[in-house]
């Protein structure tokens, strides 16, 4: 069992995809959601959006040579809202994507983010706008999401950014992942086990 990964920064090229109220439908459309695992969602990604009726291509970050390889996402307002699907952040992770910084999130979508060690991340609207401007401008360059000092660095500066200390902390610690978490102490969990009466015999 490998270690519990604790977070405290993200690095990467980014992509932007401007408006507000990008839904999960959006992100990942309801009728790919028919498999008992996550695995292929990443091919869906922003499907409707990206590619019209015939299944060619629209303009769209997404489909942009120049953003390929990207693993930061930079939004605009209540990205993620609408249903609570998991299968949006998840279709986001598969396409490669380890952060996300936006003005704000949907709740559920943010609490869905934590649980797979996904940072989602806000800003202030005007330090957004200038991070997208600058991303858009050169692709190639490196962003950095500090989970320690809570800043995002780019080349249009650095910026303070947003989290619930709750995730914060689930992020820096390596709680968030609640699976990881428990098997790392199998002693701890059996020991805890014997004193239970349902779980002893009693």
């Amino acid at each position: 069992m490998s270690a519990i990964e604790r977070i405290e920064r993200r690095s990467g090229r980014a992509i932007v995809v401007r408006g507000d109220d990008i839904d999960t439908d959006q992100i990942i459309p309801a009728r790919y959601m028919r498999s008992i695992t996550f695995s292929g969602l990443e091919e869906h990604v922003f499907t409707d959006a990206r590619r019209d009726a015939d299944d060619i291509p629209k303009d769209h970050p997404f489909n942009e040579e120049r953003f390929r390889g990207a693993s930061i996402l930079v939004v605009n307002r209540n990205f993620g809202c609408g249903s609570s699907r998991e299968h949006a952040p998840q279709a986001l992770m598969r396409w490669g994507m380890r952060a996300l910084v936006g003005e704000s999130f949907a709740e559920i979508f943010l609490g869905n983010c934590v649980a797979m060690g996904l940072v989602a991340a806000t800003a202030a609207g005007d330090d957004v706008a200038a991070l997208m401007d600058a991303i858009e401008l050169d692709p190639t360059q490196e962003v950095t999401l500090d989970l320690v000092a809570m800043t995002v660095s780019s080349r249009a500066g650095t910026a303070r950014i947003m989290l619930p200390e709750g995730a914060r902390r689930q992020l820096l610690d390596g709680s968030w992942d609640g699976t990881r978490t428990l098997l790392v102490e199998p002693d701890a969990i059996r020991e805890t086990a014997a004193r239970l009466p349902y779980l002893a015999g009693f």
